[in-house]
């Protein structure tokens, strides 16, 4: 293979446009917004930067200090209970015959094609007092009444589950929307893992319980962590979620933030707490790459 210093105008005829994209459109933007963090109004509009750190220390006011450990342990939550649903989902996929894997992976990617708008407002039909989860409940509740014997419960009119508007329905949102982020590389690990390391577990007398925590979930270790980073990070500063789903005790430092940029028209506090969230993120990503060389 040829190395790039050889070829110096094809190198760098690919890597510009991407450089100025990425320079014009992502880094300079993300520079302005963190120089406003530094500023302070002297106007509707006006935003003069002087340097002041009044914005971090209002961001570090108790009153949002609580809702970023509140947005932090609902992400947390919603990445856990992501990470849970999404391993058998990418263990069945990875074992799943080779002609099935493809229509599986469609399946798993199929949500991106519709609008994230569009699939919180599905959330809402879902979990709302007459929506298809107390539906399917209610057919359950009937079903297994009438299955059982038990007249008392088969007559007994159910009570409706109030899921909507609440912390659980934002977390079962973050984990509707994010699922495929953690989906795709535990798939992506199982896929390489050597199948050999299972027969030998198998071979030596461990169960199939044993061998999935001592050998499948040390093995797929590179794909959790990528996976938890793809869902925590975003799940951390979300607001259309938890506005949509959540009620006025579910609101996260992402709705404050929005507001802050959009009702509240102070855009130094709202890119004061946009870059708490973003060095919290540096952090986990630093982590990850931290774990990563170990693993190595």
């Amino acid at each position: 293979m040829e190395s790039w210093r050889e070829q110096p105008v094809v190198f760098w005829t690919f890597l510009l446009p991407g450089a100025f994209w990425l320079l014009g459109f992502f880094l300079a933007p993300l520079a302005l917004i963190w120089l406003y963090s530094f500023g302070e109004r002297a106007g509707p509009v006006d935003i003069v930067v002087t340097g002041t750190r009044e914005n971090y220390l209002a961001a570090l006011d108790p009153i949002y200090l609580g809702l970023f450990w509140k947005s932090f342990w609902i992400a947390a939550l919603a990445t856990a209970t992501t990470l849970v649903i999404a391993f058998p989902v990418a263990l069945a996929v990875s074992f799943a015959p080779a002609r099935l894997k493809p229509l599986l992976l469609l399946l798993v990617i199929l949500p991106f094609w519709t609008n994230l708008l569009i699939r919180t407002y599905a959330m809402i039909a879902v979990l709302r007092t007459r929506g298809y989860a107390n539906f399917a409940l209610e057919a359950i509740w009937d079903l297994v009444g009438a299955g059982s014997g038990l007249l008392g419960i088969a007559l007994q009119a159910f009570e409706p589950l109030t899921l909507l508007y609440s912390n659980a329905a934002v977390v079962i949102g973050i984990v509707y929307v994010y699922l495929p982020f953690m989906v795709l590389p535990l798939y992506a690990t199982l896929e390489r893992m050597d199948r050999s390391y299972l027969e030998a577990s198998l071979d030596l007398g461990a169960g199939h319980l044993r061998t999935f925590m001592s050998v499948v979930v040390p093995l797929a270790r590179p794909g959790i962590l990528s996976g938890v980073i793809l869902v925590l990070v975003p799940a951390l500063g979300t607001f259309l979620i938890s506005d949509l789903l959540g009620g006025p005790d579910s609101q996260l430092i992402g709705n404050v933030i929005e507001r802050q940029f959009k009702a509240a028209n102070n855009w130094p506090l709202g890119a004061a707490m946009s870059f708490l969230l973003m060095y919290v993120t540096f952090a986990a990503l630093a982590l990850r790459a931290f774990l990563a060389e170990r693993d190595v």
